[in-house]
């Protein structure tokens, strides 16, 4: 009888990717969506949705029901450990064997940053849950580079707050394959095991200009700018101020080299190594493209 998997986060980037990777696989997904507007696509690709919060434990039951495996991404922001600790609890009420966490690069009691030190306490609880469990650490998403594919196509340059940093950046499909590929082997084959997923080397966005002229066949620039003039557009864009604030602290981790660094661990997964940027690039190619072709 195939197990079945909860996807939380369902209607996000990593989330999607991991439905995909998840597709023709024998395992029944379920979807958990707060918003019962966004189900039906989930519905047409065959996942069973079911409308529940990770803020409110009281909708989380049915969700959790009859469940073995929990794929567990709780969203960015100042109450992420109690939506962990609550899909946790849901889990154990359940009789769930095991839960796969998504958590983020560096996460620690020190880290330079408020996400990574709230996703070392949902980590924490995750390794003391008394289930099975799997914990990935993924780097900076490449699929971040198309926040900026409208300023790429419409003038040829981009701009981070971002200054010199080298960063391993990781194709969000790699953290897909690697996340169905410990919830496809048995649950003890990955327990406590915490993997710090990145892409095959670590590069500037000087080094992301050049890759993006060479595939798209034109100039490309990148435009280093202050925090400042950073939150002031996210600002304007109307992203949260949490949120504003959180990425300015990663750009002042990265500048001074904390995101310089690569590992092998999708390759002892996945028995590839993981994409790389330009192939990345050639895939999202029509993002980054002016419409009027010019």
């Amino acid at each position: 009888m195939p197990r079945t998997v909860l996807i939380t986060g369902a209607t996000g980037t990593v989330s999607t990717a991991l439905m995909d990777a998840l597709e023709g696989a024998e395992v029944s997904l379920r979807a958990l969506v707060r918003d019962e507007s966004k189900a039906e696509g989930l519905r047409r690709r065959g996942v069973e949705v079911v409308v529940g919060d990770l803020g409110d434990p009281g909708s989380l039951p049915p969700a959790f029901a009859d469940v073995q495996d929990v794929w567990l991404l709780t969203p960015n922001g100042p109450r992420a450990p109690e939506h962990n600790m609550n899909a946790v609890w849901a889990a154990r009420q359940a009789g769930a064997e095991r839960i796969v966490r998504l958590s983020v690069v560096g996460a620690a009691h020190d880290a330079p940053n408020r996400s990574g030190r709230l996703h070392a306490l949902s980590d924490r609880e995750t390794e003391a849950c008394g289930m099975r469990w799997t914990i990935l650490r993924p780097h900076w998403f490449m699929q971040n580079l198309l926040n900026e594919a409208g300023d790429i196509a419409a003038t040829g340059t981009f701009s981070l707050n971002m200054g010199s940093a080298r960063i391993g950046m990781i194709d969000v499909r790699d953290i897909a394959e690697c996340a169905a590929r410990v919830l496809l082997d048995g649950p003890e084959r990955h327990h406590g095991r915490t993997y710090t997923l990145t892409g095959p080397r670590s590069m500037s966005f000087d080094e992301v200009a050049g890759q993006l002229s060479l595939t798209l066949g034109r100039s490309i620039t990148y435009l280093p700018v202050s925090d400042d003039a950073k939150r002031k557009t996210l600002l304007g864009y109307g992203v949260p101020v949490w949120i504003v604030d959180m990425l300015e602290e990663y750009a002042q981790a990265y500048g001074p080299g904390w995101g310089d660094f690569t590992t092998d661990t999708v390759a002892g997964l996945l028995g590839r190594p993981p994409h790389d940027l330009a192939g990345f690039l050639r895939d999202h190619a029509a993002a980054f493209t002016p419409t009027d072709g010019n």
